[in-house]
């Protein structure tokens, strides 16, 4: 095999890769079999030794020659990419040059590789952590919040106008430039005042109307609203209320604590609900510490990360996102409609996030290495059982079900993963001082090494490879 090596761009690489004829020939021979024994040709048993010039006849050398090359070409990319240890990022574009039998087979194969990365300092980084007070107004909240849950709906006195938070039924008949629009028009129709379900301030312009009032509601369509026919423009809504319905609150008592809780006063709550927000503010405040090591690791990393698998890697998270969705009974095209969103925007949306990921993946990926973390069994069993109890199915049956779906190395690449996070946090540095010092020493260890010798290299002429 003679491999040699292009760059195209800044992301993509073409490989010209030849194989003697002599390869050729034996693919051509394993091609002629494997065809033999698939075809049905009369006179001959299926999968029957067919005679060369009878297969040809029948099915055309050139199909014969085909077969050969898409064989010898996924022979020989595995061979080519494990040669030049290089791992593709996108799907293979293969595109034959030569393949006349008799002489050397000769195709290309271009593709985005995986990226160089250079790691940077990932071991004794500082990041403080900042945990949020817990004030006398988030407790009052939180109340407030619990009193609105157990609030009960009553309705409106005669000559009760609208105010925020009721529950209304309204008709209303949507216009643009005087004209209806589809969907624009409902009789009874159910609004919660301040939910902002409706667009613009269109909730806020019924506040003050009592029922059997009406009044025309003047809102402008978002620019991105998912009806283009709509979207940027000015709309009137002509609107009847209904009925009002006030929420009523619960009194704030030891009575409703007891109701709604294991206290007995309303002290004793107030005491239990400052507890938990304050030990969920110190877990949310080690989450986003460990969170912001990580990052700050992955902003010391080098790379020029292809474009490409951070839109890979959008479309698998668009594609989670319809699958949870489809669990709800909803689908991706009605969630989008719903929130007046387009898919270019959605995958926009996603793409800092998306990207994140991957610059996480690749460093870990190469700390795991660096380190020597890997995975042991008793970590796999141990994995595979606590999806046994998750999914309440036999952990056999889960290890087979992973290893016939081609899942078996995601699970084991999930620990590596979250083994190398644990390192690097591990090694965090509990003061600035500390990474100062680390930093430091690192500094005066790397002036002390011998500088490297450098490589001569053709940087303009293709790298080639012969076997």
């Amino acid at each position: 095999m003679k491999l040699t090596q292009k760059k195209i761009d800044d992301y993509n690489i073409e490989l010209t890769i030849t194989e003697d004829a002599a390869e050729f020939s034996k693919a051509i021979k394993q091609a002629t079999k494997m065809l033999g024994d698939r075809v049905t040709i009369r006179g001959f048993r299926k999968g029957s030794n067919i005679p060369t010039k009878i297969l040809e006849a029948h099915l055309g050398k050139g199909a014969i020659i085909n077969e050969a090359s898409e064989l010898l070409i996924q022979v020989s990319t595995r061979k080519a990419l494990g040669m030049l240890n290089l791992r593709p990022v996108t799907e293979n574009k293969a595109n034959v040059v030569t393949n006349e039998e008799g002489k050397d087979f000769v195709f290309t194969l271009t593709f985005t590789p995986y990226p160089q990365a250079t790691l940077g300092q990932y071991k004794n980084i500082y990041v403080e952590k900042v945990v949020k007070p817990v004030t006398d107004e988030d407790v009052e909240k939180q109340i407030e919040a619990m009193r609105n849950h157990h609030a009960n709906l009553i309705d409106a006195a005669e000559g009760d106008t609208v105010v925020d938070g009721d529950f209304i039924t309204l008709d209303y008949t949507g216009t643009v430039d005087g004209e209806k629009f589809a969907g624009g028009e409902a009789k009874d129709a159910p609004l919660e005042i301040g939910s902002h379900k409706f667009i613009g301030d269109f909730e806020e312009q019924l506040i003050g109307l009592k029922v059997g009032e009406e009044r025309t509601v003047k809102v402008t369509f978002p620019d991105e609203y998912h009806a283009k026919n709509l979207a940027g423009r000015d709309a009137e809504f002509a609107c009847k209320i209904n009925s009002i319905k006030h929420r009523e609150l619960p009194e704030l008592n030891d009575e409703f604590v007891a109701k709604v809780s294991t206290f007995k006063t309303v002290d004793e709550y107030k005491a239990d609900i400052r507890k938990n927000m304050e030990t969920n503010a110190e877990r949310r405040a080690n989450e986003n510490q460990r969170q912001a090591v990580i990052d700050k690791a992955v902003e010391n990393m080098t790379i020029d990360l292809p474009p490409v698998m951070v839109d890979n890697r959008v479309t698998q998270m668009i594609n989670e996102l319809s699958a949870n969705l489809q669990a709800q009974g909803m689908t991706i095209q009605q969630y989008m409609a719903f929130s007046g969103m387009e898919m270019d925007r959605l995958r926009e949306e996603y793409r800092d996030n998306a990207k994140q990921q991957v610059l996480t993946d690749i460093l870990l990926e190469k700390v795991a290495v660096k380190e020597k973390i890997s995975v042991s069994e008793e970590e796999i069993n141990f994995e595979v059982e606590m999806m046994s109890r998750m999914y309440q199915t036999p952990a056999k049956q889960i290890v087979k079900y992973l290893q016939s779906n081609g899942q078996f190395e995601n699970v084991v690449g999930t620990i590596l993963r979250r083994k190398t996070m644990q390192f690097i946090i591990d090694n965090m540095a509990n003061s600035a001082e500390e990474a100062a010092a680390a930093q430091e020493t690192k500094e005066s260890a790397d002036d002390k090494e011998p500088a490297p010798v450098a490589e001569t290299k053709e940087t303009e002429a293709p790298a080639e490879v012969t076997e």
